[in-house]
């Protein structure tokens, strides 16, 4: 077991050192449909070299103001996204929708909200919000992605905190409905939609393009979620990395059955007490090793599966 864990680290590691020389990312918002923008991160771990800018953004322009959607990973990208915004409109900015309280779609929510905007999230974020863990997070992010995150960093907690699973408002001729999806990739998971335009921004329930880093998320409620979302049957969907996508029905089936599989596959080798160096070794991982981070994150993610399912038991 501590030969796995080691080769994981190592990896990582790796990855790590590679990515962090990746040049800084300017931000420019491209339009994906009427009324509809988004910025997108590198593809990458969060460094100084790139300011963590590595998630989405976007942002919806109504008669009646703006509705932007995650608010970056430091308050100086968050700088450029309201630049971008008044480049587009000059509607001043209502609200901004919290996917999810993970650092690299928060840090820039202080400079929204300085802007005007009511910050809106899942009232199942204040647990971690409040906790040791989210501070010694903002804490060591002063420290590995300064000047971008400093002392004048903080967390910032929503304006409304939202404990139902579905809610709706409008705003001038558009509606939004905001969708608790969670717990998933996190407990407070939320997605929006705008039935409108079919434009639904997924947050990091759905990775595009590139393999979904697990972590230690219930991948059983994550499918769940999945399928949740395609009952939108949405024309295009933004999410929390990587780039829009407008087959959205195909790209999260790929997701979700990415996610199936892993649980198939060490779900059995957990109950038949297999393992793990020997059952990854001999698991067919074909259909998905051609997909970009898959070196990087599937032995991650499997190994990560493996634990979570001898503890859950059938897949």
């Amino acid at each position: 077991m501590k030969k796995i864990i080691t080769a994981i680290f190592a990896s990582l590691l790796g990855w790590i050192s590679t990515l962090a020389t990746a040049q800084p990312a300017s931000i420019q918002a491209v339009q994906l449909a009427e009324r509809v923008w988004f910025v997108q991160g590198n593809s990458a771990l969060g460094s100084t070299g790139n300011r963590n800018f590595i998630s989405n953004a976007g942002f919806f322009v109504t008669d009646e103001g703006v509705v932007v959607v995650d608010a970056l990973g430091s308050p100086a990208l968050a700088q450029e996204l309201l630049r971008e915004i008044h480049r587009v409109t000059p509607q001043a900015i209502r609200y901004v929708v919290v996917t999810h309280y993970h650092a690299d779609h928060i840090y820039g929510l202080q400079t929204l909200a300085q802007a005007g905007a009511k910050v809106i999230g899942h009232a199942s974020a204040r647990e971690y919000l409040n906790s040791d863990t989210a501070q010694r997070r903002l804490e060591a992010s002063r420290i590995e992605l300064a000047p971008w995150i400093d002392a004048n960093t903080r967390l910032v907690p929503a304006d409304q905190w939202l404990d139902t699973q579905e809610t709706r408002f409008r705003l001038g001729s558009m509606d939004f409905v905001v969708d608790h999806v969670g717990p998933a990739h996190t407990p407070e998971d939320v997605v929006v939609f705008v039935p409108q335009l079919g434009v639904l921004f997924a947050g990091d329930l759905f990775f595009q393009g590139r393999i979904p880093f697990v972590g230690q998320a219930d991948s059983r409620l994550w499918i769940q979620a999945l399928n949740r979302l395609m009952k939108y049957q949405p024309k295009i969907v933004i999410p929390g990395h990587g780039p829009a996508s407008t087959n959205p029905m195909v790209d999260m089936t790929m997701t979700r059955d990415y996610l199936l599989y892993l649980r198939k596959t060490m779900g059995e080798a957990a109950k038949n007490m297999e393992p793990f160096e020997e059952v990854y070794a001999k698991t067919d991982w074909s259909r998905f090793e051609s997909i970009p981070l898959f070196r990087v994150a599937n032995r991650m993610n499997a190994y990560n599966t493996y634990l979570l399912m001898e503890q859950q038991g059938e897949p």
